[in-house]
């Protein structure tokens, strides 16, 4: 094994593990530890939504084996998140790394400061806002292939707190996941070719190994000081590389 290998296996492994924990971050996460390691963004969107293919789908079928899923709410919020998504991968891969690294590294800088808004101040339920529904679909998927990351923390906490069923939502958001993901990764994967994926293999052979753990994980770890955890970590390795910029 190389060693490039074996520190992509160690993200996917920590991120699954966190992701087993909170239902949200693996994305944020993996895109912030490969951006760390110099990996440019658009590889580093790419490569973790390829191995989110994997994760999500495991996590989806979970769902609905346990009739977690919404189907209704599935299919208004899947289309819109697997077109922003296909759009936003297309315009990350066609820009320059150095232009949007900043933009990215502030997007993800700014989604570590709302896991900690989430962390001491929970959304509580209000009003169901249906017609929303393929609006934060769309916004999310959109988000989430520009930043790598990001689809659980403002879809799920958007869906949640405009009152809809928390258990379905959860379900239903890890279902959509996996839709919106693939879609992503097929748009990189034409804009970019195969061979600038190839790291994938190692986030993927972590992912996979940490995602039987996720039940111990969310049984003995504490939720809040985690999302204070992930939240610090995400905002330490953003702010170097937005500061160049200025």
């Amino acid at each position: 094994m190389t060693e490039e290998f074996l520190i992509f296996a160690v993200i996917g492994f920590g991120a699954q593990l966190v992701d087993g924990a909170l239902g949200m971050a693996f994305g944020v996460l993996s895109t912030t530890s490969l951006l760390a390691f110099g990996v440019p963004p658009a590889t580093a969107s790419a490569v973790t939504h390829v191995t989110e293919i994997f994760t999500t789908a495991a996590s989806g079928a979970s769902h609905v084996v346990h009739r977690n899923v919404n189907w209704r709410l599935v299919a208004r919020l899947a289309p819109a998140g697997m077109i922003g998504g296909a759009i936003g991968a297309f315009i990350l891969a066609n820009i320059d790394a150095k232009t949007i690294q900043p933009l990215v590294s502030a997007y993800l800088l700014a989604i570590g400061v709302y896991i900690l808004f989430k962390a001491f101040r929970p959304l509580w339920p209000r009003e169901v806002r249906d017609w929303m529904v393929p609006w934060i679909g769309a916004g999310g998927g959109l988000l989430d292939a520009m930043g790598g990351g990001g689809w659980g923390p403002i879809v799920t906490s958007s869906l949640i707190g405009r009152g809809h069923a928390p258990r379905q939502v959860i379900g239903s958001t890890n279902l959509t996941e996996f839709l919106v993901t693939t879609v992503i990764s097929a748009t990189f994967i034409v804009t970019l070719g195969w061979s600038e994926l190839s790291s994938a293999a190692g986030l993927i052979v972590g992912g996979v190994l940490a995602a039987p753990l996720g039940g111990l994980v969310v049984s003995r770890v504490p939720t809040r000081p985690l999302m204070v955890g992930v939240g610090l970590i995400i905002i330490a390795t953003s702010i170097p590389r937005i500061l160049p910029a200025f």
